[in-house]
């Protein structure tokens, strides 16, 4: 696997460069196959919005495709979809991109489309209100009227954590949503979406000279502007247990969600990857602690899942994030029983450590999705960006399996030590519908 990671970045060999108005560019050629992924990513995202604004990033990620100063509505989506390509965005904590798969000779309309609506996308009180009425329509559907909707993604962190920051529903409470203006629009476009703010990254068949031309042609006319500093979310680690319950009326059995703070992702790495396979050892597949244990062994759950991240991605945070543990559980079982269990295995890791194969085989499992992700133009362009915005290098993406693969049992066993009960975050979700 160390072999595969390292081929994995001298197959892909990343290149870079800055224009005047700040953009930074990377582009990462892969001349067998005749297609390329653009992205753009803005590093503003849900941690970025201010007291009464919450969901104001995803907001803003959803009038990014109502239209620019040159592309009408939909015409984005039909330009696209006509060259053979496809298009989304996304927004993430710490970020917010955009991206297009196409034919590689459609490169430069994509560029073109990104351009423009980076130079001025249509902010409109029209396209402000029909969007507030999407993401609330998205709300509904996804979280209010959906089992476990909120559970534990906007609700942990809560109990995690201290700031507005890291604690606030990035989703957006209706109230927030229905009063923002066109105005709080246009300062959240002028202060974040700033070419200096954001990493522009091309991948698969480019020609590097001629794909820089296209660049400076496209993106070097928009005028630079004033780029806001990162903020702080890092947060000082907590000394004691912090609980809550929440209510579910559609749940159809009860659960409780685990948080524990982990090392910082960009700052200790090297550490943090011990923490990332720990996730792994802990609940993925039949063979794994969690799983034997509350669900084969003591029957205490239904389902049972660890991951680090707010997304379960854990190369796209920047500090202060968690492991989780969630674990549904049939309503006879008492959530302090399962609480105990998780502890006990955990426990057992940091006192006995883990074995080199049973290490190995959750080294493979992990190293092999991220090279699966590799695989395609637009993963490994995603990746790559990703990378450069948050670590900034954007060849780390193709260095992780390797690393992942230099992780030795002593940080797994380490990590185990810093999930400590006595300053764990626990969310226990009751079902109230009266069904079990």
């Amino acid at each position: 696997m160390t072999a595969a990671g390292a081929d994995l970045t001298l197959r892909h060999p990343v290149q870079r460069f800055r224009l005047e108005n700040g953009l930074r560019v990377v582009l990462a050629p892969d001349r067998s196959v005749p297609v390329v992924a653009v992205t753009v990513s803005y590093d503003v995202g849900m941690r970025n919005e201010p007291q009464g604004r919450t969901g104001f990033a995803h907001l803003f990620e959803h009038l990014m495709f109502q239209g620019s100063a040159n592309v009408p509505k939909m015409e984005h989506a039909r330009l696209v979809q006509a060259a053979g390509g496809t298009f989304n965005g996304s927004t993430h904590q710490d970020y917010t991109n955009y991206y297009e798969a196409l034919p590689a000779e459609a490169l430069e309309r994509a560029l073109f489309l990104e351009a423009d609506r980076m130079a001025a996308p249509a902010i409109t009180e029209e396209n402000l209100r029909n969007q507030i009425d999407v993401v609330k329509e998205e709300i509904r559907v996804n979280v209010l009227n959906r089992p476990y909707g909120a559970f534990p993604w906007l609700q942990l962190p809560a109990i995690a954590f201290e700031s507005f920051a890291n604690t606030h529903d990035g989703y957006g409470s209706f109230v927030d949503l229905e009063s923002s203006t066109v105005d709080d629009a246009s300062d959240f476009f002028h202060r974040y979406y700033a070419p200096g703010n954001a990493v522009l990254c091309l991948g698969g068949d480019l020609d590097v000279e001629e794909t820089e031309q296209l660049v400076r042609r496209w993106f070097g006319p928009i005028a630079a502007r004033e780029v806001p500093p990162t903020p702080p979310t890092g947060e000082p680690s907590p000394t004691s247990v912090r609980s809550g319950v929440v209510e579910d009326p559609l749940a159809p059995a009860p659960a409780v969600a685990l948080g524990w703070r982990v090392p910082d992702p960009v700052g200790d790495l090297n550490t943090y990857l011990g923490t990332v396979l720990l996730a792994e050892l802990l609940s993925e597949g039949d063979a794994s602690r969690l799983e034997r244990r509350l669900v084969h062994d003591d029957q205490l759950a239904i389902a049972q899942s660890s991951y680090v991240g707010l997304f379960g991605d854990p190369f796209d945070v920047r500090d202060a994030t968690l492991l989780t543990t969630q674990v549904h559980h049939p309503a006879s079982v008492p959530a302090e029983k399962v609480i105990t269990a998780v502890h006990e295995e955990i426990g057992r890791i940091a006192q006995d450590g883990v074995g080199a194969d049973e290490l190995a085989r959750v080294q493979a499992r992990t190293e092999a999705q991220l090279l699966r992700q590799a695989d395609s133009v637009l993963g490994r362009t995603l990746a790559f960006a990703t990378a450069e915005l948050v670590h900034g290098r954007a060849e780390l993406a193709g260095e992780l399996a390797a690393r992942l693969a230099a992780v030795g049992p002593e940080q797994v066993q380490a990590a185990a030590r810093g999930l400590d009960p006595g300053t764990v975050a626990v969310l226990e979700l009751r079902a109230t519908g009266g069904r079990r």
